[in-house]
């Protein structure tokens, strides 16, 4: 199997880790922007060899793991240059614009509309880890336009990178995962922004954060060049949990100026839920 991957970062760089552990004699070439990326990517066995995007129709698979902002026109080429055996998945926390973009391409049988919920908060190919995808689910969206045997394929590479699978649609993927995942970043980049503007000495912050800041602000330390470009495809989802976000602070804000600190423990209280949803749905 040859496998080319655009954009040796943390998520295409995992891919190729893991993609190498389960089959063995698959060929694994790397394409990026970053030239300093590509190189790193060899250094480290990432991945066999580098390759220009033209390259594409010698592959079997070809794994796009851009940023959204340039993943529609990516796969765009990316689709214009494969043979009708390849199969195409790309790896962005939005869709709805990218199906949109490509539902009439003639080789939008190629391609399968992925997400898969996993990464760190670090980026480039050094950050590339194996196993990232192990238990993690992975949702697709629009699988009925894949070509059935192109559909099986991918599902052999995400079964034995033992990653879950979820179908949904593209507007309902955008709607929720603004709520897991894009509002989560949103707050750790604001909470984080906010103790840097009021703790000016970074001694007292190094020496007095708890692990509770410190998970909590984790997120922060995320690629701004990846994150800026997800809430602008998503916009107007992100807006509408930032509005619900913030109504739900102000209202906290509310019970502690009012003294009401049993409703403060109430809302508490029934927040806790959260972690029996966490801890796993049977």
């Amino acid at each position: 199997m040859i496998v080319q991957i655009i954009g040796i970062g943390l998520i295409g760089g995992s891919f190729a880790l893991d993609i190498k552990s389960a089959f063995p004699k698959a060929e694994i070439f790397g394409s990026d922007a970053d030239e300093k990326n590509l190189k790193k990517a060899k250094e480290l066995g990432i991945v066999d060899d580098v390759a220009k995007l033209g390259d594409v129709g010698h592959a079997d698979v070809v794994i796009v793991a851009v940023p959204v902002d340039v993943a529609n026109g990516v796969i765009t080429q990316v689709l214009n240059l494969v043979n009708e055996n390849t199969l195409v998945f790309d790896t962005g926390s939005t869709k709805s614009g990218l199906c949109k973009n490509i539902a009439n391409h003639p080789n939008r049988r190629n391609f399968l509309a992925s997400h898969p919920i996993a990464g760190t908060e670090f980026s480039g190919p050094q950050a590339a880890i194996a196993n990232l995808y192990r238990n993690k689910t992975n949702i697709i969206c629009e699988v009925e336009k894949t070509a059935f045997k192109l559909q099986e394929r991918a599902l052999d590479i995400f079964q034995k990178l033992e990653m879950r699978i979820r179908y949904m649609d593209p507007v309902s993927h955008d709607r929720h995962i603004a709520y897991v995942s894009h509002l989560s970043h949103i707050s750790s980049f604001m909470l984080g922004k906010t103790v840097l503007e009021k703790e000016r000495n970074e001694r007292d912050i190094f020496d007095l954060a708890g692990s509770g800041f410190a998970s909590t602000v984790r997120l922060a330390k995320s690629s701004p060049a990846m994150w800026s470009p997800i809430f602008q495809e998503n916009k107007e989802n992100v807006l509408e949990t930032l509005k619900e976000y913030i109504n739900n602070l102000t209202h906290f804000k509310e019970l502690i100026e009012k003294d009401d600190f049993q409703e403060v423990y109430n809302e508490m209280q029934r927040t806790n839920h959260i972690k029996s949803i966490l801890n796993g749905i049977n």
